[in-house]
């Protein structure tokens, strides 16, 4: 009986000793495992750190670009664009006028009335249209003749007291976001079609004179005063405002800058100079590229399987569209090889664009003290279910990574337009005010990303410098912006208002 239980204990402690054995290897494959995922994690962080001597090189070397871009045609990765606005509003615009904003499956048409200095904005209509898929891919008259036909029905609505007197046409402000090669003002010729459109017979014609065909069609007396894009249309909707404002940025999907430039400083220019002095550049920055920017794997990758590889470098790190698939491909790699959620990589972190820039903004400004906003991300958007409290603050680290390195980029973009212009130091104690129009949803919700770029920005100025640089929210620049510039370029300018 004895020896039964001597046995009997023996194979207890051996069990117990296995059992134990067990768990100090799985506890020690975990931390190794975890040990993985933490030095994943410092390893990506390292790579997107930006210090402020490195900032200053991508703001010189943005400095660069734009030089060579504005020196002649194709000579750098920023088109530079001429848009041919040298009037911006003076603030003292009065009077009816109508938008059109095309730039997707929808378009707008927007009669904004005009008070001057006074009253600003006095009042605003606007009509969202939806376009039929199969005039995506029609004919240019088809597309137009709609576009005019439903531009005319919301004209019909217009109040009487704002009716032009005889012999005075209707002027409008045309927001065309596809590119265009601007020949005037108000002309420019097709490149491409993007967005799901691919109207052949359009391409390397010019917009104004198509949509101009379809309003003479049914008798719409209106005159396209301006064609612009959506960043111009920014750096116009700040310069009625507020009369500092010289260049605009959009942050939102995608990214793009304009800045006002001395006409004499623009050595591809070869038309007369303008009576302003001035011209507004359409950059195009998003296609800016340089050694000095950290890219990592991932952003490689995305890049590589984008529909434009090798282009567009800088929007594929800073804007919208980019950063929450950025968090998704690193944690799908922390995923695969330090089995962050598990055995099993979840298979919904495999599907690209899965986790969108506001997923990854929700998440970076949970305050809960369990991350619940986070936890709740992760299982409705990735199927991912029972995460850890660790688990969810280093996703909550990885949105911070990305966002704050975008936002730090952002602002060395700003700098670089202040620089090249002259206004990011202050000459001989004049304290000229310089104030950057922003807009897009990057930087209109997302918090964090803001105060990131407006803490960089006066971080590259200096405080003296920084007292006279604004950052200003400039809403709609598509919409009311396109109104504001064929106010600015009405034929009717210094005719007597009747």
């Amino acid at each position: 009986m004895g020896k039964v239980a001597v046995g009997a204990a023996v194979v207890c402690a051996a069990a117990a000793c296995a059992a134990a054995a067990l768990m100090v290897r799985d506890r020690m494959r975990d931390s190794g495992k975890w040990g993985r995922t933490v030095a994943m994690v410092r390893e990506f962080e390292e790579q997107c750190g930006i210090p402020i001597t490195k900032l200053r090189q991508v703001a010189d070397a943005m400095d660069v670009e734009m030089h060579a871009g504005l020196a002649s045609e194709g000579g750098s990765k920023l088109k530079m664009l001429i848009t041919y606005v040298d009037n911006l509003p003076s603030g003292d615009e009065k009077g009816l006028f109508y938008a059109l904003d095309l730039g997707g499956t929808n378009f707008r048409t927007l009669r904004v009335h005009l008070g001057g200095k006074e009253k600003g904005v006095v009042n605003l209509e606007s009509e969202e249209v939806s376009i039929p898929p199969h005039l995506m891919t029609g004919s240019s008259h088809e597309l137009f003749d709609f576009i005019a036909a439903k531009l005319a029905t919301f004209v019909s609505s217009e109040p009487e007291e704002f009716h032009p007197p005889p012999g005075r046409q209707r002027e409008l402000g045309f927001t065309f976001s596809f590119p265009v090669r601007q020949t005037s003002i108000a002309s420019g010729t097709l490149i491409k079609w993007t967005k799901g459109f691919n109207i052949e017979d359009v391409v390397g014609e010019d917009v104004v004179a198509e949509l101009t065909k379809s309003f003479e069609k049914i008798g719409l007396d209106m005159r396209v005063a301006a064609l612009v894009n959506d960043t111009v249309g920014t750096v116009a909707r700040g310069r009625f405002s507020n009369q500092d404002v010289i260049a605009g940025v959009i942050l939102g999907t995608g990214t793009n800058a304009a800045y006002v430039e001395r006409a004499h400083a623009i050595p591809k220019w070869h038309g007369l100079l303008p009576k302003s002095g001035e011209m507004v550049i359409n950059m195009e920055w998003g296609n800016f590229r340089s050694s000095y920017l950290p890219l990592t794997e991932y952003d490689l990758a995305l890049d590589a399987e984008s529909l434009n590889p090798g282009e567009q470098i800088f929007e594929k790190i800073i804007s919208g569209m980019y950063l929450g698939d950025i968090v998704r491909r690193v944690l799908l790699k922390m995923a695969e090889e330090a089995d962050f959620f598990g055995d099993t990589v979840p298979p919904k972190l495999r599907i690209p664009f899965i986790l969108r820039t506001p997923d990854m903004s929700a998440m970076h400004h949970d305050t809960s003290s369990d991350l619940k906003v986070v936890g709740n991300k992760l299982r409705d958007v990735l199927g991912i279910n029972n995460t850890s409290l660790k688990m969810r603050k280093i996703v909550v680290e990885l949105s911070d990574i990305v966002a704050t390195r975008g936002a730090r980029l952002s602002a060395a973009g700003i700098f670089g337009i202040l620089k090249k212009i002259g206004r990011d130091k202050v000459k001989d104690g004049e304290k000229q005010k310089s104030v950057v129009a922003l807009d897009g949803g990057l930087f209109e919700h997302y918090t964090k990303f803001r105060s990131s770029l407006e803490s960089t920005l006066k971080e590259l100025l200096g405080d003296e410098a920084a007292e006279t640089i604004g950052i200003e929210h400039s809403n709609d620049g598509s919409g009311i912006g396109a109104a504001l510039l064929a106010a600015s370029h009405s034929q009717y300018l210094g005719v007597q208002e009747s």
